[in-house]
């Protein structure tokens, strides 16, 4: 049975654990590292962990690495129920306090119903996430229901709006006026019990894991243990842009409440190949400064415009700038039938297909 973990926070430009899982088992002995430099939302290092293997990622995006650590270093579920009860008591008693929900702009006022918003503000200035595993636990669940299709499901706060990106303010205000659409009294503090009855019916694993919240060229200066598997997606080549379609969840981190561009990473969707390439060279450096002799890298890349051919030819090349003998193993190619784009923007022209190649490091 899946663990409830894995689908946590829907994410735009994530792979299945299935991906991550073959790997694993492939080529990571039980109680080796498994390294991902660009961990998303943790579903490589929480799979290592099911598999008992011990779990590094790194990623640059704060909605990443939240959720990453909220996966791989669980609170015990009474823990969190516990600060769940205490946020609610906090609320109850400042019954006058709107903890800046009004000062908010427009987005926010129809996004959420006013209750609402001032429960979500509470937290996004009550959480810590970055230094408690309680509250990034609780930060992480709210991220997962921050926004979606309320029509559906009880399980998300927002007006009605995609699961896994966060649309743009005007385009949202524009598309609920337009049709009308009225944001759903929700109680976030039930919403927030709900989950954590939901998600920890499956287990904990046993180990927990480290994730680094740092962009991925500073891997040498982490002082890492003995790297033998690097799984890792990067970003696609012109298809996504974090910083844009997560700024609502950036928000509640303690984000602009706006999407930004190119101010947390420069790295975020390149458009121009050279670039982009680039980006994957710098990879490579940083692979070769840790990872150990006879050691193994997957990469999972997608791109709308390049052919597959070209996506393996530029991996392999760019592998030179690693200072290491690397080899290709294998490359496989897979299309993507149900691509996540289509539930928001149906015919648009998206990343069509990925590409998965295994290379040897000596």
């Amino acid at each position: 049975m899946r663990h409830r973990f894995h689908s946590m926070c829907p994410y735009f430009a994530m792979f299945p654990e299935a991906f991550a899982a073959r790997w694993i088992d492939q080529l990571a002995p039980e109680g080796s590292y498994v390294l991902d430099p660009f961990c998303g939302r943790g579903t490589t290092p929480f799979q290592s962990l099911l598999m008992n293997r011990r779990a590094i990622g790194v990623d640059v995006n704060p909605v990443a690495v939240c959720v990453s650590r909220a996966k791989t270093n669980a609170p015990a579920r009474k823990s969190a129920l516990a600060r769940v009860n205490q946020l609610e008591e906090a609320f109850i008693d400042s019954p006058h306090d709107d903890h800046g929900a009004s000062a908010l702009p427009e987005f926010f006022r129809i996004a959420y119903s006013p209750s609402t918003r001032r429960q979500i503000m509470l937290l996004r200035s009550s959480l810590r996430w970055e230094t408690s595993t309680v509250d990034c636990m609780l930060a992480a669940l709210v991220l997962g229901a921050l926004h979606g299709e309320s029509q559906k499901s009880g399980a998300y706060l927002s007006n009605q709006m995609p699961r896994t990106i966060s649309t743009k303010p005007a385009y949202s205000v524009r598309f609920w006026r337009k049709r009308k659409l009225r944001a759903p009294k929700r109680n976030v503090f039930d919403v927030l019990r709900d989950a954590i009855a939901f998600r920890y019916e499956s287990p904990l694993p046993a180990r927990r894991g480290v994730i680094h919240h740092t962009d991925m060229r500073n891997l040498p200066r982490l002082d890492l243990p003995a790297i033998r598997t690097i799984v890792t997606s990067p970003p696609y080549l012109d298809v996504t842009n974090f910083e844009e379609d997560q700024w609502l969840r950036i928000w509640f981190l303690g984000g602009a409440p706006h999407p930004t561009y190119r101010k947390i990473s420069k790295d975020d969707r390149h458009e121009n190949p050279d670039r982009y390439w680039g980006l994957i060279g710098d990879l490579w450096r940083m692979i070769g400064h840790v990872i150990e002799p006879r050691g193994n890298v997957v990469l999972r890349i997608g791109a709308k415009v390049v052919s597959p051919p070209a996506i393996v030819d530029a991996v392999v090349g760019t592998s030179v700038l690693s200072g290491r003998r690397v080899k290709l193993v294998s490359s496989a190619v897979s299309e993507i039938k149900k691509r996540q784009t289509d539930a928001f923007r149906p015919g648009s022209k998206g990343c069509m297909v990925e590409v998965d190649c295994h290379l040897s490091v000596s």
